[in-house]
């Protein structure tokens, strides 16, 4: 029903927010736009240049594989890197983020491969620069499309002038550290077994290893005993248990543990076999044998003769000492006619199998390590390829050792064992798990080749190093923390433990990860058998063996990597490269590449020091990455470091973990259960992906999927209203003419700058890491994003949207004659203290929300430049009364709860309809503002009622000094009359 003409229309008198700035975010949509215009004006550029001379936080970028498009992993890892570069920015930081990429490496050369077996062709009959340059063209299209995927999640970086593993450059510099480790003697080049790949045909690092579940045969082999100094196992049979049965035709020996006991098992096939007396039971029951009957054996009853009968079959270790035995396959004749000595092995144990281990040095640790002290070498019968070489006496050339065929009970190695008479037990039934490569998937092996090694426990002499310290020391004025270290014949291992006691980690438990690693890690294999990466450039003099190091020939061969990349490391130059006096044919060029793990180790050499990026230092303030990167990228550049510069290359590692889905199950292709970004930011936006990043405990595993992103959308959506009600609140705000100091304001306006003062200085605190302090473990919010993001929402939902903007939006409305612009100073405060938070939330949610961000500061401020060159916000710290205010919002909760009943039943059509009676003295003016209600009495007990007074026809207050219903109340009467 329309009002009576009669009746005045208060309507344009009233204040009513207004914004252009929309509801809806429509973000995949307006962020290519936004992204398009930073890209235009070279906002990078122009923070940099905002920034020169500041103080700097040095972020270094570990690289992600060029090899296919960006995954929820990356999304999450470059997300918190630019929230690090951001908001070390905000805090007036010059901060710069000069991203890379790793390039070289199997993963490459694999999916080159790939294409070459599509079309049946050999990659070893294509010449190795002509199949160089496929792997460099392949690595530069997957940089190029993930610069532009990574671009679109909204990361800020140097995207003209990346680092890249393959450029000349960087490939030079690599080559010249790896120099500093032959110059300094930590380089050396031995015979260990490594992690082997059959299929790809090269050394794999730990990093690149990935476990997986298998079943495996499982065998019993019997081994005749052929000299002992217990006359009772002379003809006896040592039974070894493996799950590898490709090893056998390589075993060297028998490993016992000199604290086991051993028994003297009498087996009713005639046969004595000796086994660990705790294992007899488990062996029984794999075998089928069970004891022969034994006229002297005591009855089972007689427990004292029982025991004594026993004990006169079991031998203490300590007593195999000079044990011999002979090969199963020993009528073969050569390798397998020789002695297999008992050799004692503290690795030996009794949890499961028998007690005894055959030892094949080609192919486990321990085995090598425990045959060297032994005076036995390994053989090199296993290829490359996986399968024993032709000229083997037993198997050799059949099968390859990863197959299961191979080794199943039916397959050739358990037929000639079983018509040996030396097989016991075979099964294909036992489940473990088994390292894999997690480019091919398929199972690895070890295998002893020639590699070459960097020594982690070999003394370091000090004369090789300390000029390189004491002048960067000098140089830097102290720039890495305390004095030079001297070296005093420290080895690898203990100056990177050392580092280690010395960097910070978030979380801390990332220290103790990475020092566990390093503290028994073995020697670092840096080698690989490919032909994609950079060369170990160095010369062998064919003679002696030994590894030619001359300062000048490191020289010109690093100038001419420099100039021509990797394919400068070729015979054709060796003369130049060896110049006068030497002649190449007495040298060996190695042919073996890098690991690509060495190469990361780098990137700090050739971006931080080197100059090529003037706005870096050394050493970074932070390396963020994966928590897999400390077996990684963490650690190789921490070793890299460690071994030519004496220290980390980091004062502090971020870590965060892995994305799950919804349920926690490990994402999969298999599984379907795969969540890609791209599709995420074409549903939602990159500023939703970024929010769940920043939302979620990033530093453990956590999780993804449709109803997360419904909640985080949510959280958007509030957020998002915030800023458009702030917006529409402060339309043709005027500092000089409207702002009130803090101590003019009233009191709720003095209670929220405490709060938002509050807040600021935790944000602070979150977000603000100190470089000269890094070794305090006082700051453990340091880095916390997760609560820097959900102390925002908060805020701004609890505070601001349901608190204060509530209680404040009739001062707002009516405070004012629209008409003539004249309000009052309550009204003034509240703009101002809006104002502040304007400027306060736009900045703390700037690197969150960078598309967001960049549009509200331009509804606002359409002139005035990006909301990215702004720096960390100035809120005032004002005094309140915390408690009271507690007190005061605990009793709106309970008037609210109170006033709901009488609403829901139409009693109340709104609170402004209420007359409430609490238990307490505060002013009743101050109360009723705070409840929204008509008015406030003091009483024993929260009590509501509808009141009596009539509804002002302008503010729809019921007040008592209303005459009647249509009528003004003094405060809209003052307004008009202004």
């Amino acid at each position: 029903m329309a009002d009576p003409p009669d009746k005045p229309d208060y309507r344009p008198t009233v204040f009513l927010p207004r914004t252009d700035f929309p509801m809806k975010a429509g973000l995949p949509q307006k962020e290519p736009a936004i992204l398009a215009r930073w890209e235009e004006a070279d906002l990078y550029s122009e923070v940099r240049r905002a920034r020169a001379g500041r103080p700097k936080f040095i972020f270094h970028d570990g690289p992600p594989y060029a090899n296919g498009d960006i995954h929820i992993g990356h999304a999450l890892n470059h997300t918190l890197k630019d929230m690090v570069v951001r908001t070390q920015t905000l805090l007036g930081r010059d901060a710069p983020y000069v991203p890379g990429w790793d390039c070289h490496g199997l993963p490459i050369e694999w999916k080159v491969e790939e294409q070459y077996r599509k079309k049946k062709l050999n990659k070893d009959e294509v010449p190795v620069k002509e199949f160089r340059a496929e792997c460099r063209a392949y690595a530069q299209h997957w940089v190029d499309v993930q610069r532009e995927q990574l671009k679109r999640l909204g990361v800020s970086a140097n995207w003209d002038k990346p680092y890249l593993t393959m450029s000349s450059f960087a490939e030079a510099t690599i080559v010249a550290e790896l120099f500093k480790f032959a110059e300094t003697e930590q380089l050396y080049r031995g015979a260990k077994p490594v992690m082997w790949s059959p299929v790809e045909k090269t050394a794999l690092a730990e990093a690149e290893i990935e476990y997986e579940d298998i079943v495996s045969t499982q065998i019993d082999v019997a081994f005749e005993i052929v000299e002992s100094p217990i006359p009772e196992l002379i003809g006896a049979h040592a039974v070894v248990w493996t799950t590898t049965p490709w090893t056998i035709p390589v075993n060297q020996g028998i490993a016992y543990n000199q604290g086991i006991t051993y028994y003297l098992f009498k087996a009713n096939d005639g046969r004595d076999y000796l086994i660990a007396f705790d294992l007899v039971d488990a062996f029984r029951a794999r075998t089928g044998l069970s004891d022969r009957d034994d006229p002297t054996a005591p009855d089972i009853s007689d427990n004292d003769a029982l025991i004594r009968h026993t004990a006169s079959r079991t031998y203490v270790g300590t007593k195999l000492v000079r044990t011999i035995a002979r090969h199963p396959m020993h009528k073969l004749g050569g390798f397998f006619a020789k002695p297999r000595p008992f050799l004692p092995g503290d690795f030996v144990t009794t949890d499961q199998g028998t007690g005894l281990v055959h030892m094949a040095p080609d192919h486990g640790e321990e085995d090598f390590e425990l045959c060297r002290a032994n005076g036995i070498d390994p053989v090199f019968a296993v290829d490359a390829g996986g399968f024993y070489r032709p000229d083997w006496l037993w198997l050799g050339g059949q099968g390859s050792v990863i197959n299961a065929k191979f080794n199943a009970p039916d397959g050739p190695i358990c037929s000639d064992l079983r018509e040996a008479g030396a097989l016991l037990a075979a099964s294909a039934d036992f489940q473990h798990s088994y390292p894999h490569s997690w480019r091919s998937k398929a199972k690895v092996i070890y295998r002893c080749t020639p590699q070459w090694f960097i020594a982690m426990d070999k003394p370091i002499e000090e004369r090789n190093c300390r000029w390189f310290f004491e002048s960067r020391w000098e140089n830097e004025g102290g720039a890495l923390r305390g004095t030079p270290p001297a070296y005093q014949q420290r080895t690898l291992r203990e100056i990177a433990l050392q580092s280690i006691a010395q960097t910070r980690f978030v979380p801390d438990k990332g220290r103790n990860r990475l020092g566990s690693m390093v503290e028994g890690r073995p020697d670092w294999v840096i080698s690989r058998q490919r032909a994609w990466g950079v060369p170990i450039a160095l010369f062998v003099d064919k003679k002696s063996g030994e590894l030619l190091v001359d300062k000048d020939i490191n020289r010109r061969i690093v100038a001419a990597v420099n100039e021509h990349g990797v394919d400068a490391w070729s015979p054709e130059n060796a003369a130049d490269f060896l110049g006068p006096g030497r002649n190449p044919d007495d040298y060996e060029m190695v042919g073996d590449i890098l690991d690509v793990w060495f190469d990361s180790g780098c990137t700090h050499a050739f971006v931080l020091e080197s100059g090529e990026w003037p706005e870096e230092r050394w050493p970074a303030d932070l390396y963020l990455e994966g928590s897999d990167q400390h077996r990684g990228w963490f650690q190789s550049s921490l070793l890299e470091s460690c071994g030519t510069r004496g220290r980390a290359p980091y004062n502090a590692v971020l870590t965060h973990g892995f994305t799950m889905d919804s349920k926690g199950l490990k994402m999969s292709k298999s599984l379907g259960n795969t969540v890609n970004p791209l599709d995420l930011m074409k549903e939602y936006g990159a500023d939703i992906l970024r929010l769940w990043a920043l939302s979620v405990d990033f530093t453990e595993d956590h999780r993804i999927g449709k109803e997360i992103l419904g909640g985080v959308a949510d959280q958007y959506r509030k957020l998002r209203n915030t800023f458009r009600y702030l917006l529409g609140a402060l339309a043709e705000f005027t500092e000089e003419e409207e702002k009130v100091e803090a101590e003019a304001m009233p009191e709720l306006e003095r209670y929220m700058l405490h709060l938002a003062g509050g807040l600021d200085a935790k944000l602070r605190r979150i977000a603000d890491f100190n470089p000269d302090e890094h070794w305090s473990e006082d700051h453990p919010e340091l880095f916390d994003f997760t609560s820097y993001v959900r102390l925002i929402a908060d805020f701004a939902n609890n505070d601001l949207s349901a608190f204060y903007f509530d209680i404040r939006k009739d001062v707002l409305y009516c405070d004012v004659n629209a008409l003539t612009g004249a309000q009052s100073q309550r009204r003034r405060a509240y703009r101002t203290v809006l104002d502040t938070l304007f400027h306060a939330l736009v900045r703390w949610l700037a690197p969150v929300l960078v598309f967001t961000t960049e549009e509200v500061w331009g509804t606002r401020y359409p002139d005035a430049g990006s909301v990215h060159l702004l720096e960390w916000p100035v809120v005032p710290q004002v005094d309140s009364d915390e408690a009271k205010w507690a007190k005061l919002r605990e009793l709106r909760t309970q008037v609210t709860e109170a006033i709901e009943p009488l609403r829901r039943d139409k009693v109340l059509g709104s609170s402004l309809e209420a007359e409430v009676w609490v238990p307490s003295d505060e002013d009743p003016q101050l109360l009723a503002e705070l409840f929204i209600t008509s008015t406030v009495h003091k009483g024993d007990e929260i009590k509501v009622a509808k009141t009596s007074n009539h509804k002002c026809g302008r503010c729809w207050r019921h007040l008592p000094g209303v005459i009647e219903d249509g009528a003004l109340d003094a405060r809209c009467a003052e307004v008009l009359r202004g």
